[in-house]
């Protein structure tokens, strides 16, 4: 099966490019490859593959910078999976689009999570542009999945569990404030490329979450990671109101895999053994990338 991933060098696109390699003819293209908000570079790029299955990772996921990039966020996150959609419904194959637990507005109580069908509130910017995206989709092509998922994480690119160790290394001993009352999923990049592998298999279709089972605050997960790190911290909770960002975010981004599960393909697993792993894994390699940014 040909498989062509946009944002192929990204975080969960080098993972998927990794994973499905092998089994499939896979295609990573980067931005400079295809820029999936110009539909006529759709059109002619992806019309010199014809691929089977379509699948993005492509997305702007700067929640807070969505706030004054409006114009940017709504033309990779909302028009982008429509030109997709769009030369899938042309030409045939499968859109695989993944989407986030930003959707939703939050106002659940823990530790009960969101389902497929719980009706989308975006608090964000971000949040209404990856929805917008998801309708986009919907709209367009009925040969499509779309993947809800959650705090995503990995080896490759920026994201929170770097963030907290290049900033924990800088300064040991200095009290790093970490939000301890928004909930949500961890899910490790590689872990979703292999559920993205087994929906290809299985021919799946619609709406999926797939996110880490359990969840966690932001505080629980830095303080597990830099725990498993063996690095020296001074974590201390806060409330979200004591650390205020341009984006609201929601309260409760739990996410409950609960299709995959009905139809028997659930690979994902308890998020406190994935970030175990992650750490077995790739820990000299996470200390020597953080200590390398390090003024």
């Amino acid at each position: 099966m040909k498989i062509l991933i946009c944002g192929g060098d990204g975080q969960l696109g080098t993972d998927c490019a990794q994973v499905l390699q092998g089994p499939h003819e896979v295609f990573a293209l980067t931005l400079n490859e295809l820029d999936i908000t110009n539909s006529s570079d759709v059109d002619k790029v992806i019309g010199n593959y014809v691929p089977d299955v379509i699948l993005n990772c492509a997305a702007y996921t700067n929640v807070d910078a969505c706030e004054t990039e409006r114009e940017l966020a709504w033309k990779v996150n909302a028009e982008g999976p429509r030109n997709l959609a769009s030369w899938a419904a042309k030409y045939g194959g499968q859109l695989i689009h993944i989407s986030s637990d930003y959707v939703f507005d939050g106002r659940k109580k823990p530790p009960e999570g969101y389902v497929e069908e719980d009706e989308p509130g975006p608090l964000s910017y971000y949040g209404k542009t990856k929805l917008e995206g998801e309708l986009a989709v919907m709209q367009t092509t009925d040969q499509h999945i779309i993947l809800r998922t959650a705090w995503l994480y990995g080896i490759h690119g920026r994201n929170f569990l770097k963030t907290i160790l290049r900033t924990a290394l800088k300064n040991p001993d200095k009290k790093l404030k970490v939000v301890n009352d928004q909930f949500g999923s961890p899910t490790w990049s590689y872990r979703l490329a292999l559920q993205i592998s087994a929906l290809i298999e299985k021919k799946g279709r619609g709406i999926y979450h797939a996110a880490g089972e359990g969840y966690c605050t932001w505080y629980e997960l830095a303080g597990h990671f830099l725990l498993e790190m063996g690095v020296q911290n001074s974590l201390t909770p806060c409330t979200s109101e004591e650390y205020p960002t341009p984006a609201l975010r929601p309260r409760n981004s739990i996410l409950e895999n609960r299709r995959l599960k009905k139809t028997g393909n659930n690979l994902m697993i308890n998020w406190f053994h994935d970030v175990n792993q992650f750490v077995s894994n790739f820990q000299e390699q996470l200390l020597n990338e953080a200590i390398k940014t390090i003024p």
